[in-house]
């Protein structure tokens, strides 16, 4: 398919009706697609795996009522974003999301980003500090504190072992994608607490992930981060994520998250020489935003509104 086919066969899929816009920005070299709703700072939200900007459905319309500018990206490869041959190592993807926020004619956002996304958060707040205002991070640990607990902790690489089963060529995106992709909802199901996603909210992302080239896509950043493990561009990668962050930040997590480990998560502030806010959610999984909307909206917003944030 041409672009412009892989453009119409993304619309319907992608584009979901709602109280929000939508519309496509160029930065980095690529074509990204956002939806965004509301007036005022910015708040650009990253999304995870295996998803793309549907996962912020409700904390769009939540951030536009309090006041801010809410924008919802897909990242490279998923989603309405162009899906390029290569481009998928965390340096880049990050500079995709300051790409962003550039393209989008502010000075600097608060970074809200989950699972993959998050993980792309605290890098950009790393290599881009100017750019990012404040900084929210969901199921993810610090990529430094995530490394030494994949390596070291017998229970976290257990947890990861999709990740470990992305490593093989090819076999992962064909299961993926195997029958109208019924790997997506059931990964989105495991995944999640007792509160679990509706079944229509998983038909829209096993279609999604459906579309040519996105499996394939979306896989591409987890090979990067174990096979750069023990290469040098890694551990170039390693050394830079030394710097602290130096921006207030949220750290939120749910409890029975079967896929980062609370023990694994938690620590993460000792990269942060700034106001660092640790947040727990009882009895929620790995998608505390989808799982329980009122409350994690209510938590990031009130966040968000505090002029001076706790350490």
């Amino acid at each position: 398919m041409n672009g412009t086919e892989n453009a119409e066969a993304r619309g319907p899929v992608v584009r979901r009706d709602g109280p929000w816009t939508h519309r496509d920005v160029a930065a980095n070299g690529a074509r990204f697609h956002i939806a965004e709703m509301g007036e005022g700072p910015l708040v650009l939200l990253v999304h995870g795996f295996p998803q793309f900007w549907w996962t912020w459905r409700h904390q769009l319309p939540a951030l536009a009522g309090a006041g801010y500018r809410a924008v919802a990206m897909d990242l490279r490869g998923t989603g309405g974003s162009d899906r390029t041959p290569r481009g998928y190592d965390p340096v880049n993807l990050a500079l995709d999301i300051t790409g962003v926020i550039r393209a989008l004619g502010e000075p600097d956002a608060a970074l809200v980003g989950h699972d993959l996304g998050g993980y792309l958060s605290w890098t950009a707040a790393v290599l881009r500090p100017k750019l990012v205002r404040r900084l929210a991070v969901v199921s993810m640990p610090h990529p430094r504190h995530w490394r030494a607990s994949l390596l070291r902790d017998p229970r976290q690489t257990a947890a990861s072992s999709s990740i470990w089963g992305f490593q093989r060529p090819w076999l992962p995106e064909r299961r993926l994608q195997a029958e109208g992709a019924a790997a997506v909802a059931d990964l989105l199901r495991d995944w999640s607490g007792p509160r679990q996603p509706e079944p229509e909210d998983l038909e829209i992302y096993r279609r999604a992930m459906s579309i040519p080239s996105t499996a394939h896509c979306s896989i591409e950043p987890y090979r990067w981060l174990v096979r750069s493990l023990l290469r040098p561009d890694g551990i170039q990668f390693n050394r830079r994520m030394r710097r602290p962050v130096q921006v207030p930040t949220l750290h939120l997590h749910g409890a029975l998250d079967p896929v980062m480990r609370t023990r694994s998560t938690a620590g993460s502030g000792e990269y942060v020489e700034a106001p660092y806010r640790w947040r727990l959610f009882e009895g929620l999984g790995h998608y505390p935003q989808e799982e329980d909307p009122v409350a994690f909206s209510t938590e990031l917003i009130d966040w968000l509104r505090d002029p001076e944030p706790d350490r």
